[in-house]
């Protein structure tokens, strides 16, 4: 193993890496180990590579070791074989003993007790160190027993409509008609497809549409099926149809039990508590709550369940046209949840799509508010829900129209998405 690695080592130095730069910043040198958690596909392995080429234009490249988890020529690897990584580099490069190393680790959690090889060479050795991996429960469980106080973790999300746009080489002017229609053109692309950094450079719509299976198979088989040894293959197969398929909907677990047990399907309620808890590791699917003011309030109503990316709805809608309010409203969750991890919905006797306490951020999303009926539903759930938390203004999120109402914002998506607010 230890040949594998100073081969891997020595492909990787004369490896060029071309990326495009993601709208994320993470430290280049700091006292912590960092890691970056994700669904897969979504770019975390480029993030790294942007990194490496930052690092490149200022040390030798010598001093930087990449390793991917995945490579089929590391099958097979046990955590105590990692120290051979480390014996590896050295040989090669004694040197190097003194002077300071960056070492990446991609998908590490494919290595089953990783984390106290990463805790003994961070405490041991002159070296930073960054990780990335797949499933937020993996990860976070080993940093917290191990890594306390040693690590910083990010979050990546596939694109952003901003990153979207720089990588479509979109000039992002609100005040250029032309720049505009760019904008809205790929907005409905963007809506109905996704931002998983591969397709947006594909074309055909047939190939998009396989990309993205193969995607759900990917997480689906190595990140659930592999990792926690599902036997119930055709009742996970329907969860996550019935996941991608309802995107920003209240899920009741005991309505879908019932539902599950009319169809045929034998389960217990743990069992599909537990397959939503790994789509959610997976970063597949989030689950919103009701803003209470107690834990056991919350737990008591639905939670509004979002997935990871509407491209994952592209290839599980069955309808002849896409439900552009639910789409609309996980984008505006996305956005969000780019930025904050607390978000709710708020409810009295009318529902508000989010709640963000941090800022005091009060949000409505539908896509068509040309009829004056929905329009005042929409205006006066916002001002039941400002008047009860205290809060002086809201946003309406919609289509196209731009205007204010009653201290209520109301504002197109696409700008809403590039932060023109």
């Amino acid at each position: 193993m230890k040949e594998v690695f100073k081969l891997l080592i020595n492909d990787f130095f004369e490896k060029e890496l071309k990326v495009k730069k993601r709208d994320i910043k993470i430290p280049l040198n700091s006292n912590k180990i960092i890691s970056t958690v994700g669904v897969r596909r979504s770019g975390k392995t480029y993030i790294l590579f942007d990194l490496i080429n930052s690092l490149r234009e200022k040390i030798d490249r010598r001093n930087i070791i990449y390793i991917n988890f995945e490579d089929d020529r590391l099958f097979g690897l046990k955590a105590s074989d990692l120290g051979l990584l480390i014996d590896a580099y050295f040989e090669m490069y004694p040197k190097k003993r003194d002077e300071k190393i960056y070492l990446f680790l991609d998908e590490i959690q494919e290595i089953e007790g990783w984390e106290k090889f990463v805790r003994r060479i961070y405490d041991t050795l002159n070296i930073q160190i960054f990780l990335t991996g797949s499933s937020a429960k993996m990860l976070s469980k080993e940093i917290a027993s191990s890594l306390r106080g040693r690590s910083i973790t990010y979050e990546i999300f596939p694109l952003s409509f901003e990153e979207y746009l720089k990588f479509k080489e979109v000039d992002i002017n609100l005040y250029s008609s032309k720049s505009l229609s760019f904008i809205k053109n790929h907005f409905e692309k963007y809506l109905k497809e996704g931002g998983f950094p591969e397709i947006v450079f594909e074309e055909d719509e047939d190939i998009k549409a396989k990309i993205l299976r193969d995607y759900v198979d990917l997480i689906v088989y190595r990140d659930i099926i592999e990792r926690y040894n599902i036997k119930n293959l055709s009742l996970l197969k329907f969860i996550i149809k019935y996941v991608f398929s309802n995107p920003a909907t209240l899920l009741s677990f005991n309505k879908l039990y019932n539902e599950l047990k009319t169809l045929g399907y034998k389960l217990s309620k743990d069992t599909l508590f537990d397959y939503f808890e790994y789509l959610n590791d997976a970063y597949t699917l989030f689950l919103t709550p009701i803003f209470r003011s107690s834990v056991k309030e919350e737990n008591r109503n639905p939670k509004k369940l979002f997935i990871v990316d509407n491209g994952f709805n592209y290839i599980f809608n069955t309808s002849f046209s896409p439900d552009y309010s639910k789409l609309y409203e996980n984008l505006v969750f996305l956005h969000l949840r780019r930025k904050y991890q607390e978000i709710y919905y708020f409810k009295e006797k009318q529902e508000v799509d989010f709640f963000v306490p941090q800022d005091k951020l009060l949000i409505n999303v539908s896509y068509k508010i040309d009829n004056e009926k929905t329009l005042n539903r929409e205006i006066n759930a916002l001002k039941e829900a400002m008047e009860k938390l205290k809060i002086e203004s809201s946003l309406l999120v919609t289509a196209e129209i731009e205007k204010e109402v009653e201290r209520i914002k109301v504002i197109p998506i696409w700008k809403f998405l590039l932060n023109k607010i």
